[in-house]
């Protein structure tokens, strides 16, 4: 839902939120409080998209009035064969939550994951276990430079394959699969970007465990979380973060150059 006394004018720079429940989401909410905070006439829309809709609602964007995206999870890797440029970080990771509107052409680049190094920086988190081979954990480790990573997966195959394709040198990886007993309670964060059905195998979880999954995503290290009392941060928890990111990353872009203040109609 879109804020009380948001007003939309042809002036207004448009984005999007592009998931399968994204209109069930606070995210659009949050960014648009803080751009009405800081009289910016911009506005986030919630854009609910199937799967099968969303390579034809990027195409169409090109030349829409709709200057840009954040795009949901399960959305991340669908967007990169619609892209005209990418950063280093899409390139390497094979993800993109994020994307801007350059005339007809879209710039994708990552935003979610300097969102979760700057919060785990902040809460002076350094020894993490990363759960996870797959491209959020490949964006994680691209911007993850200062931490003290150990790194876990079912595959230990894959798993070298992955560390040795981030450039982390002895690398510290540990297999986990079900029947194990893996206590995580030594490190300062947990951070699983794994595709697990259940975490049953954790015995001890750490004071911070991340995923940044959505309420709608089924997540097993929130089912372990509670499972066990400990504490647990999903997408929702982290509204005011990444809208505070995106608000940045748009303003670097050039996209908030113009204010309420100095609007001619």
């Amino acid at each position: 839902m879109m804020n009380n006394g948001n007003e939309i004018s042809h002036h207004t720079k448009l984005y999007g939120f592009i998931g399968e429940y994204a209109a069930q989401s606070s995210m659009s909410a949050t960014l648009n409080k803080l751009f009405k905070a800081q009289n910016k006439n911009a506005m986030m829309i919630p854009m609910n998209i199937r799967e099968d809709d969303f390579f034809f609602t990027l195409s169409n964007m090109k030349k829409s009035h709709v200057n840009g995206a954040l795009i949901s999870n399960e959305y991340v890797k669908n967007a990169l064969e619609i892209l005209d440029e990418a950063s280093e970080a899409v390139k390497l990771s094979g993800m993109c939550d994020i994307l801007i509107r350059d005339e007809q052409k879209l710039i994708g680049d990552i935003v979610g994951m300097r969102v979760l190094k700057e919060f785990l920086e902040n809460k002076n988190a350094k020894k993490v276990a990363l759960i996870g081979v797959g491209s959020r954990a490949k964006a994680f480790s691209f911007f993850a430079n200062g931490f003290d990573i150990s790194y876990f997966y079912d595959d230990l195959e894959k798993l070298m394959n992955f560390t040795k394709e981030m450039g982390a040198i002895n690398a510290d990886i540990n297999r986990i699969t079900e029947g194990m007993d893996i206590d995580l309670s030594s490190y300062d964060a947990v951070v699983d970007f794994s595709d697990f059905d259940t975490l049953d195998m954790i015995s001890g979880l750490s004071a911070i465990n991340i995923d940044m999954k959505q309420k709608k995503e089924f997540s097993a290290l929130k089912v372990r979380a509670n499972e066990m009392g400990a504490a647990y941060i999903g997408f929702d928890n982290m509204l005011d973060e990444i809208s505070s990111a995106v608000f940045e990353f748009l303003k670097n872009k050039k996209h908030l150059e113009h204010d309420k203040s100095d609007m001619k109609f």
